[in-house]
């Protein structure tokens, strides 16, 4: 009764209610003008993460581990000539002026940071690598290759071969315009990279700049996938009007989506952008059902408001339920404690909302507009050769066939599970797994990576030390932090350890005549008290002010997941022995120590996002049918495809990360409306009018079948345009969506009624 009369409200005040959404959609086209582009560093952290209140206490201290880095490779030869050494000079004075750099942070061969130290006759002898009246002539040269051996830069500023140069800097913590800074570093590589000479750049906000530089190319498939879409909705419906109308009302959601963006202060970054997208799919496939379903009423009203009243109440139910799953699918996604990925999920709850409106409410007010004689006998006609295949299609439920589908199914599953043992948290490669392999960052990563000794990304502890009055230069906190970068130094996976205590120990051995049996802590705090003073020359690189904090930069071999996570292992292990009271050790800084962070949280999440996904899915099924068993003969399919998409991760190559994590959660909510259009029927036909299982399954394809058939093709043509994107992210999305959405049918269509037919069917005829 209420939504019979729901509808009638609808249709009676259509005029009324068209004019409100036509006015809110203009309002909504000029307020998307001011939608933000421009992704901050800190959105992609997970805030509450303790590596990431460590980062925030300390990042002030002892730098951002949003940093930009630059090579600088001569054409021939190598750095030490005058040339080089100038356009390494105006390089370093160009980053330095680079709006948004904190310049305290700046790291060059030409910075007075850069230090070196040797061990004379007299004692010691140190200073800049490169003096402040270097005038470029050979002896100079000369004594800088010099200098730099004797320092601790070589082979980590500059290559051991001399061929190769960095400058380092960290970025402002506040205001930044990722734009604008990456496009003022690829401004400095035009102008310092020709005659052959080489410049290579990272950093954040260097591969931020450059995804949204590819993004640009999504816009382009979005026109494909529109374009693609339109076709195959006029093949399906055979009629310009209908066309126009489900198109429309798929793309008024997505303004009005863009629209309420800016008023809620969210913008678009490269995570969110494919949410538009995805909401236009997701919308046509949903206006495709609401118009098959007003088609058949006019075949026997032949008129068009009665026929938009009588499908508005056949699928006001089924339809609201598959789009609130749809928007639970998005939801759960929050539960990944990440700001970009929450705004997502939020963008997308509140696409899905919009669509509610627009599918059940605009769309039918559009429908009852039409003539009454409007021509679409040929689309009626087109679906005959699909009818007959339905009714053939009954035969799964003979016993051959059912037990067949459910062993073939049990068999996946299980070798599905297996393989899905293989799947990894994080990266997998080197460089950023969001950009092409082929990228100009990646081929810059690579190029830096294999020339410098140490990887530049680095994973910094912090030991904080309690105490009053310099709590460092007591030995048994140094020799605490001495056996502690012993100990992570025996990890395969770190190539080099860099604290406080390893350059005390140098310092002493240095001040032993460089015997190497007194690279030792010294047993007084005044010995200690000398490698803590040649410290205090190189800023805060090795402690803060009143020597309480104290960051050990660890450098390993690469970035991937399981690397990060055998540190983090080893040091959780260290920390749970330590039996010094005055020693706690805080991980992480730096952009290892982000990336670990990220790592761990999705690791705890997914879990989690996959409970909530099918415990809400089955809920809303068990609310809609009122039976454990029609919900389990829907939820199992899912399951069964969500398996197999994970295999698939594990085959491409793909790790689980904050951009793929999401994948699972698209592909259920909108593979789950499959089941429901489809069930709602069967449901219907057995309980009220007491059909079979198998009469009632072939009827109910001939009204929804070849409707999920074009959804499913809707939804997939749309997601693997996504395949030619510059994204490398947005590739293994579409990829693995059109996955989801191609199975999920096929799981909802022959396995799901065999499921019921074993489960057996919990109605009866009233």
């Amino acid at each position: 009764m209420f939504v019979s009369a729901l509808a009638q409200f609808i249709l009676k005040n259509r005029l009324i209610l068209f004019l409100v959404f036509f006015a809110f959609t203009v309002f909504c086209g000029f307020s998307l003008k001011n939608i933000n582009t421009n992704p901050g560093f800190e959105k992609t952290l997970p805030i509450e993460h303790p590596y990431i209140k460590t980062f925030f206490d300390y990042r002030e201290i002892f730098g951002n581990a949003n940093r930009v880095i630059i090579s600088y490779k001569p054409a021939v030869g190598t750095i030490y000539n005058a040339e080089s050494l100038d356009v390494l000079k105006n390089l370093t004075e160009d980053l330095f002026y680079l709006k948004g750099i904190e310049r305290s942070s700046l790291t060059s061969l030409f910075t007075p940071n850069v230090r070196y130290m040797e061990i004379v006759e007299d004692g010691f002898k140190g200073g800049n690598v490169i003096s402040a009246n270097f005038s470029g002539t050979d002896n100079e040269i000369e004594i800088i290759r010099k200098n730099v051996i004797k320092s601790i830069w070589n082979g980590r500023l500059i290559t051991k071969d001399g061929t190769q140069a960095l400058v380092l800097a960290s970025l402002q913590n506040k205001d930044l315009d990722v734009k604008n800074i990456s496009d003022g570093l690829e401004k400095i590589r035009t102008k310092y990279e020709k005659n052959g000479d080489k410049v290579y750049i990272l950093g954040f906000t260097k591969a931020v700049g450059d995804i949204i530089g590819a993004v640009k190319s999504v816009l382009i498939y979005f026109g494909l996938a529109f374009f693609l879409i339109m076709l195959f909705t006029f093949f399906y419906v055979r009629s310009g009007i209908i066309t126009t109308y489900v198109l429309l009302s798929a793309v008024v959601p997505v303004i009005w989506l863009l629209g309420i963006m800016p008023i809620v202060e969210l913008g678009l970054d490269p995570l969110s952008i494919l949410v538009p997208f995805l909401i236009f799919a997701i919308a046509v496939s949903h206006a495709v059902q609401m118009t098959n379903a007003w088609k058949l009423e006019m075949a026997y009203a032949n008129d068009s408001t009665l026929s938009a009243a009588k499908s508005f109440e056949k699928l006001f139910v089924p339809g609201s339920i598959a789009l609130i799953a749809n928007a639970i699918g998005f939801m759960v996604i929050a539960f990944v404690d990440i700001t970009v990925v929450r705004e997502m999920a939020f963008v997308a709850t509140l696409g899905v909302s919009l669509m509610i409106i627009s599918n059940k409410i605009l769309l039918p007010i559009l429908l009852s507009y039409c003539p009454s004689n409007i021509k679409f006998s040929q689309s009626l006609n087109a679906s005959a050769p699909l009818e007959a295949i339905w009714i053939k299609l009954a035969i799964i439920f003979q016993k051959p066939y059912l037990v067949f589908i459910l062993l073939l199914a049990g068999s996946l599953f299980i070798t599905g599970f297996f393989v899905t043992k293989d799947l990894q948290i994080g990266e997998l490669r080197h460089g950023v797994s969001e950009l092409k392999p082929e990228s100009r960052y990646n081929l810059d990563t690579e190029e830096i990576v294999t020339s410098y000794d140490f990887n530049i990304d680095n994973f910094r502890v912090i030991a904080e030390i309690k105490g009053e009055d310099s709590p460092c230069l007591s030995p048994g906190v140094m020799k605490t932090l001495s056996e502690f970068e012993f100990f992570v130094y025996q990890n395969p996976n770190v190539l080099a350890v860099e604290g406080l205590a390893g350059l005390v120990k140098k310092i002493n051995q240095a001040y032993s005549e460089n015997f190497f049996k007194w690279r030792t802590v010294p047993s007084s705090s005044l010995q200690i008290a000398q490698g803590v003073g040649y410290a205090t020359k190189r800023g805060n690189a090795y402690m803060n002010t009143e020597c309480s904090a104290l960051p050990i930069s660890i450098f390993l071999k690469d970035r991937k997941a399981t690397t990060i996570d055998s540190l983090v292992k080893d040091i959780n292990q260290f920390s749970s022995t330590l039996k010094n009271d005055q020693v706690k050790l805080r991980m992480a800084l730096g952009m290892v120590g982000v990336s670990a962070s990220r790592n761990d949280v999705i690791k705890k999440s997914e879990p989690l996002v996959n409970t909530a996904l099918f415990f809400s899915v089955g809920i809303l099924c068990l609310v809609l049918f009122r039976s454990i068993k029609v919900t389990l003969a829907i939820i199992l399919p899912l399951i069964l495809v969500t398996v197999w998409c994970n295999a698939l991760m594990v085959f491409l190559n793909i790790g689980v990360k904050m951009n793929t994590l999401p994948v699972i959660a698209l592909g259920v909510a909108v593979g789950v409306d499959y089941g429901i259009y489809l069930f709602e029927r069967m449901y219907h036909y057995v309980k009220y009018d007491g059909l079979s299982i198998e009469k009632s399954y072939s009827k109910s394809l001939r009204q929804r079948g070849s409707a999920s058939i074009f959804t499913a093709l809707v939804t997939s043509v749309a997601v693997f345009c996504w395949y030619f994107s510059d994204l490398k992210f947005q590739q293994d999305m579409g990829l693995l969506l059109g996955f989801m959405f191609i199975f999920n049918l096929v799981g909802a269509i022959f396995l799901a009624p065999v499921l019921l037919k074993f489960f057996g069917m919990p109605v009866k005829k009233k």
